[in-house]
């Protein structure tokens, strides 16, 4: 018998550097994401060129802000004279209070409510009224009571991002399977135990979805808040650079919603990453 001659594959070059980089997973994640962003910021400059129009393209932006405002952007000259991470923290600072007392008073309202059929069909309706209420409406009446513009935007804050933390939380116990009740009587759970062994595990998945929401809400309105009343923070810069007026007022505008856009992204991932910790990947 002859012996078959094996064909041999031949061998190929190496990639290059560059296509390797191409190749990984990671790249091919986030070439989208880069590709689109790059056009936008394109047309962006292109239609601002065409037109003539003084409206900076996101060259001028960048050219106009990146001293101080981009490359110092914790500078402190005294006063409300200060960068924008400053700004950051200072609008942080106030929605880390107001979002931390809304979620307290959120997930024990929403276990009242859950709970107890009477207080739900009792307080319904007023809790569908009230979330309906714009955030800046809010204001005026925390001004009032409280006199201060730092409390007042806390508690715009507040009002504003309890709601979905109620209605998530009191709909995740309204959802427990009939048999986890049933189990629950059959083994004679005491309330606590009901409480932490069933109801709380339940319902995080969708206490972190209220939550995830909220945070969103609480970073329009803290925007909001301190664009009107308000010493310091990411909305006040907004609204001086507005009055101040000038050739780079605009561009600092720009530059300011693009660090409030970020910064309500990574709130929002980290949220989500604290419920998929907790309670799992929701589905």
């Amino acid at each position: 018998m002859l012996a078959t001659k094996s064909k041999s594959k031949p061998n190929r070059p190496p990639l290059p550097i560059w296509g390797a980089w191409l190749r990984h997973p990671l790249t091919k994640q986030i070439k989208a994401p880069l590709l689109c962003t790059a056009g936008v910021l394109i047309l962006w400059q292109i239609l601002c060129k065409v037109t003539s129009s003084d409206f900076p393209g996101p060259i001028e932006v960048v050219a106009q802000t990146w001293n101080p405002y981009i490359i110092n952007p914790f500078y402190d000259d005294g006063g409300t004279a200060k960068g924008l991470g400053w700004q950051i923290i200072i609008s942080l600072q106030r929605v880390a209070i107001g979002y931390s007392l809304a979620a307290i008073v959120g997930i024990a309202i929403g276990l009242a409510l859950g709970l107890n059929q009477f207080i739900r069909r009792g307080f319904d309706p007023m809790i569908q009224v009230l979330r309906t209420v714009p955030p800046l409406a809010w204001l005026p009446i925390s001004l009032l009571l409280f006199q201060q513009a730092d409390i007042a935007a806390i508690f715009v804050i507040f009002i504003t991002a309890v709601w979905p933390i109620v209605i998530n939380t009191a709909m995740g116990i309204k959802e427990i399977p009939q048999d986890y009740q049933n189990v629950a009587r059959v083994l004679r759970l005491r309330k606590r135990s009901y409480l932490w062994d069933i109801v709380i595990p339940a319902t995080a998945p969708y206490v972190f979805t209220g939550l995830r929401i909220s945070i969103g809400l609480a970073w329009l309105a803290i925007v909001a808040a301190e664009m009107l009343k308000a010493d310091g923070g990411i909305g006040f810069f907004i609204w001086d650079a507005y009055n101040a007026g000038g050739d780079s007022s605009t561009s600092q505008i720009i530059l300011a919603i693009i660090y409030v856009g970020i910064v309500g992204l990574i709130l929002d991932r980290i949220v989500a990453w604290a419920g998929d910790k907790i309670s799992g990947p929701q589905r």
